[in-house]
Parts: structure tokens; C-alpha cells; sequence
């Protein structure tokens, strides 16, 4: 029923999305396991409100917490989605095709949150390179899954059952 080039296109993109996800999910952990190490001898100098969270983040501006925590949760979803949908891809049937077509438009989702968290920070301003480098490998993975998420949809729309003219059986 699918064409052949949908299947391999949509192949091609999760693999490319696997991989994109793989290194977010990686700084964005760096990103945190950092936070995490120098909360205690950042943050106890800093005022009441500040002090109350657990994790403060002594790099980036204000939009660096929200940043690196959705594109992290993206990241691990994505991970996810990619290995899961390559599975469904590749068995190329109707269920299948909507498992990883329902997946990848949640991972677009919280991809395209942790994008416009991206954005907010690019605007603040005053980051490293390596949040500079995770901003960037966000806007990119949101793009690709975009990709990604109509080339997977495109193919599922095919196996989509008709429906019946009324009063025919």
C-alpha cells in the first residue's frame, strides 16, 4: 500500500533523530549534573527566593533552569520515540504506523517547547558555548522531527481505514 521512498525517508529521518537526541540528551545531562555540583557553593550565598530550589544553574541567565530541564525531558522522550518508531517503521502496517505517528507528534511537541525556551535564552543572551551548542542542537532536532513527524503521517494516512458511504454495507 506505502510507497517504498516514505519508508525509507521516514527510516532515514528517525535515525537522524536518534542520533540528534542522543547528543542533546547528553549536554542537557551535563548541563544538570554541573548545576547540580555547584548548587551547594553557588546558591549559598544568594537570597531567600533563590536558595529555595534544589538545583541552581551558576551558567546562562534566568531561562537556563526551564531550558535545560525541557530540553532534557525532550531528549529522553526522543530517544525513546526514535527507537520505538524505527521498530514500527519497519514493520510497515496500519497500528504500527499510528503508534509512532501519535509518538513523534509528542516528541515534536516537547521538542518545540524546548525550542522556544532556546529561543528566550538566545534572546536574554550571556551564555557558554556549551548551552550555545544545546540551543542549537534543539532548534535542529525540532526541525528534523517536524520533518520526521510528516513523513511518518504522510505514510499512515495510507493505511487509514475508509469509510463507508451511508447505506452501503
Amino acid at each position: 500500500m506505502g510507497s517504498g521512498g516514505s519508508k525509507s525517508t521516514a527510516l532515514m529521518l528517525l535515525v537522524l533523530n536518534l542520533g540528534l537526541y542522543i547528543i542533546v540528551t547528553i549536554i542537557a545531562g551535563w548541563a544538570v549534573n554541573y548545576a547540580i555540583e555547584r548548587t551547594h557553593e553557588t546558591a549559598s550565598v544568594l537570597l531567600i527566593p533563590a536558595r529555595i530550589f534544589p538545583i541552581y544553574f551558576p551558567m546562562g541567565n534566568m531561562a537556563t533552569g526551564l531550558f535545560v530541564i525541557f530540553s532534557l525531558v525532550a531528549g529522553v522522550v526522543g530517544v525513546a520515540t526514535s527507537v520505538t518508531g524505527l521498530t514500527n517503521v519497519l514493520q510497515w502496517d496500519g497500528p504500527n504506523l499510528g503508534a509512532a505517528a501519535a509518538s513523534s507528534l509528542l516528541t515534536w511537541a516537547l521538542s518545540m517547547l524546548a525550542t522556544g525556551l532556546a529561543c528566550k535564552e538566545i534572546y536574554i543572551g550571556w551564555t557558554d558555548a556549551n548551552l550555545r551548542t544545546l540551543e542549537v542542537m534543539t532548534v535542529i532536532t525540532s526541525a528534523t522531527q517536524l520533518f520526521c513527524t510528516a513523513a511518518i503521517h504522510s505514510s499512515a494516512e495510507n493505511f487509514a481505514p475508509t469509510t463507508l458511504a451511508a447505506g452501503t454495507v
